[in-house]
């Protein structure tokens, strides 16, 4: 764990073991998790099951390549999960945000919804809701402030129905619905680039000849 990560959990050491405490932390996926199709079923699934046993909540986000996660819980049960997450070798660059002693908790939902923070997988009716998260796109969480970070989740707590990619679809256009059959939400963009990329050297081979 780096030195700040470290710096930051100390400020906790005064925090009675029982006090609910609040985590928020980024990361990066690395390549190979990038490449799985899975990895959001599998996370999303072992989060729900774990947190309920012990009672922590909060919000997992996607976007840009970055995860983005709040835990909130009893300090001893959030700081135990967190050594897992930190551990955790699916996910790289690992930068606490903010971490706090809190009166009750913002997200009240043990399920730990997955938000996808992709604005072109949205649907229409998800992007009117989620307006107001135009100052945080594209995410970019590495550079917030806490008080960034802070504004952040008041915003997404009021969503009556979260930003996720099983309810948008794919909506980018006819290719990107076409490849959504053979790939994951997460990494169909990237096929998409890549694909019209390749069109367009094509092309300029062509050009050329």
């Amino acid at each position: 764990m780096s030195l700040d990560n470290s710096s930051k959990l100390n400020t906790l050491d005064h925090i009675a073991d029982s006090a609910l405490i609040q985590l928020v932390y980024v990361s990066s996926l690395t390549l190979s998790s990038r490449l799985r199709a899975s990895i959001f079923d599998e996370v999303e699934a072992h989060a729900r099951n774990y947190n309920e046993q012990q009672g922590i909540t909060g919000t997992l986000c996607y976007g840009n390549g970055h995860f983005l996660q709040c835990l909130e819980g009893e300090k001893t049960k959030v700081l135990a999960l967190q050594q897992r997450i930190f551990s955790d070798k699916r996910h790289k660059d690992i930068e606490i945000l903010l971490v706090q002693a809190i009166d009750q908790r913002i997200f009240i939902d043990w399920r730990m919804r997955l938000l996808f923070l992709e604005r072109w997988l949205w649907s229409p009716a998800t992007k009117r809701q989620a307006v107001q998260l135009a100052p945080f796109l594209p995410f970019a969480p590495y550079s917030w402030t806490s008080i960034h970070t802070e504004q952040f989740l008041q915003i997404i707590r009021t969503f009556e129905k979260p930003p996720h990619i099983n309810a948008a679809g794919i909506t980018y256009n006819a290719l990107g619905n076409m490849v959504r059959h053979i790939a994951a939400p997460h990494q169909a963009f990237l096929v998409v680039q890549g694909f019209l990329t390749l069109l367009l050297m094509i092309g300029i081979f062509i050009l050329f000849l």
